[in-house]
């Protein structure tokens, strides 16, 4: 059964910081979630589409103060988030 890109976010979140500019590895959440390294990379390229994850050069990933406050927002409800210059709205 496939992760949603959600839960991702979560345990990026569980396991990195934004603040602290603290990191993580795609090995270690594909761990965690139990996945594929493949199934990471693609949920990260999409989280860092949208600015909810950051992806160092060197492959580690950190969530963003954005995806941290979005996480706090609580919904239990599905999200969308439209990437910067998506065909979500203007961006003016």
């Amino acid at each position: 059964m496939p992760v949603p890109r959600r839960t991702v976010l979560e345990e990026l979140a569980a396991e990195s910081d934004a603040a602290a500019r603290e990191t993580t590895t795609v090995a270690a959440l594909a761990a965690a979630l139990e996945i594929d390294e493949r199934a990471v990379e693609a949920h990260l390229q999409g989280l860092v589409a949208c600015e909810l994850a950051r992806v160092d050069p060197d492959g580690h990933a950190r969530v963003t103060i954005t995806g941290e406050e979005l996480l706090e927002l609580g919904t239990d409800e599905m999200v969308i988030v439209d990437a910067p210059g998506g065909s979500g709205g203007s961006n003016r």
